[in-house]
């Protein structure tokens, strides 16, 4: 989280103090740079800086050859992996999802096809290490910023798939990248239904990597010739009794092209699962093998869903074994819900840090710089998830941001010094941004909470000039 009281030192000082850019001098600045951009995270980049010697050193710095995408980002997951390896939870979840970052507007970049096609930016794939019982991002352990491709008119299938440049090969190269959990650790990479490719099972099968992740296609199953059940992986799951139950917290949806609109409520799952064997495709469309799969198959659903609204249905994909207690059947799809980390990590790239305002003239200067606030999003994002779990929110909010922090915010909020808790905090924040905190309102926005983030740094900026005139 943010802890910027942390002994160890600032953020910048633990995510980036190891970046080897050929001079002390250079690190110094991408760590001076990273806790400047942390203090004020929702502007363009001229404004974040309150020096404009500070705003031009660091496009210095990310015009510099030696500062790349890699470069920055490899220092802080070589920090998160090295935690994770040694005193790291014994499971960790690690949810994945692309999303676009829209350059459209930059006429001096040379970038992908992105929507429709008709504006241009980057499909920025992100794996996120995860607390599954806190929701707490231990860092962002890989980024993939991939360029799509046109393809040239009459290109045939073979063509398509054995291009190194396939949009489907990104989940293979992220695990890939990551690599497998270290002895006596299990780490589960979590995904939506874009994953579900047999190339993909077939990669962390063989790799014996474990995951869970949404199935899209109703693949054909083996099975003996006694089994008269049928033998469509999703007819066969829906024909399954229910072994469990539980409720889920459902959020309000806005209506799209493909879907309705949906209300938040509290829906009431059933839930069962079985082990099967996913034959390999008979057309080829990715790069794998003949043989066919074992994979563990899980069904939840909503039976009796409110009258107008579509209802909850989940089928996935893992290796997590869940025979036995619905304990363990909880506890696996328990690591899919995860994934709504990495949307909410999403947003606080693009709304959150203002990736997608950043002008540069080059992909050279800009990808580092993409990979900068990717990692300043992380404590932002722990912030606003551990006000929303109730397992954290009751935590003071001292352990989270600087103990200087609370007692200036509670100070205008209440009039006197008291000691936050993390929701309590938050929604302090809020209100200095100009949130009402009713109920009904629900829980800020980032727009929000940036506008109060920005007000607080104001009052810190003063509160910290007046003690240091004080010592003086």
């Amino acid at each position: 989280m943010i802890d910027v009281s942390n002994p160890a030192g600032s953020f910048g000082e633990r995510n980036f103090s190891l970046c080897d850019l050929g001079d002390a001098r250079r690190t110094r600045r991408l760590v001076r740079a990273a806790d400047q951009l942390l203090a004020h995270p929702d502007k363009a980049l001229p404004h974040k800086f309150a020096s404009p010697k500070d705003y031009r050193a660091l496009l210095r710095l990310a015009n510099c050859p030696v500062l790349t995408h890699r470069a920055v980002l490899g220092a802080h997951t070589h920090v998160v992996l090295e935690r994770l390896r040694g005193n790291g939870p014994a499971v960790v979840v690690m949810p994945e999802d692309t999303t676009e970052l829209d350059f459209s507007g930059q006429n001096t970049l040379t970038l992908g096809p992105i929507g429709n096609g008709g504006g241009q930016g980057y499909e920025c794939h992100n794996t996120l290490a995860i607390d599954p019982r806190s929701r707490e991002i231990f860092g962002l352990v890989d980024q993939i910023l991939h360029l799509r491709r046109r393809v040239p008119p009459g290109e045939g299938a073979a063509a398509k798939r054995s291009h190194p440049d396939r949009e489907s090969r990104l989940w293979v190269k992220a695990a890939r990248n990551v690599g497998p959990a270290p002895a006596g650790k299990v780490w589960v990479r979590v995904c939506d239904r874009a994953a579900d490719t047999f190339e993909y099972l077939e990669y962390l099968t063989v790799n014996r990597l474990s995951f869970v992740f949404r199935s899209c296609q109703n693949r054909a199953l083996e099975v003996e010739a006694d089994d008269s059940g049928p033998r469509l992986l999703h007819d066969r799951l829906r024909a399954l009794p229910s072994q469990a139950g539980w409720e889920v917290d459902v959020s309000a949806q806005k209506a799209t092209k493909t879907q309705p609109a949906r209300v938040a409520r509290v829906a009431k799952v059933c839930a069962a699962a079985a082990l099967v064997r996913i034959k390999a495709p008979h057309v080829h469309v990715g790069d794998h093998g003949k043989e066919s799969m074992p994979a563990w198959a899980i069904r939840v659903w909503e039976p009796d869903p409110p009258a107008g609204q579509e209802a909850l249905e989940w089928l996935l994909l893992t290796d997590q074994e869940v025979t036995g207690a619905a304990a363990r059947l909880r506890e696996v799809v328990g690591y899919y819900e995860c994934r709504v980390v990495a949307e909410e990590y999403h947003k606080c790239q693009k709304t959150g840090v203002g990736i997608e305002l950043l002008q540069l003239q080059s992909r050279a200067g800009l990808e580092p710089l993409i990979a900068l606030l990717s990692v300043v999003a992380v404590p932002l994002v722990n912030l606003r998830v551990a006000a929303r779990q109730q397992e954290t929110a009751a935590r003071p909010a001292r352990e989270v941001v600087d103990p200087l922090w609370v007692e200036v915010l509670s100070t205008w909020r209440y009039r006197e010094a008291r000691d936050l808790s993390v929701k309590e905090f938050t929604l302090a924040l809020a209100r200095l941004g100009g949130h009402q905190n009713r109920k009904c309102d629900g829980m800020p926005g980032w727009q929000t909470l940036w506008r109060g983030w920005e007000r607080l740094r104001t009052m810190l900026d003063y509160e910290l000039s007046r003690l240091t005139c004080g010592k003086h």
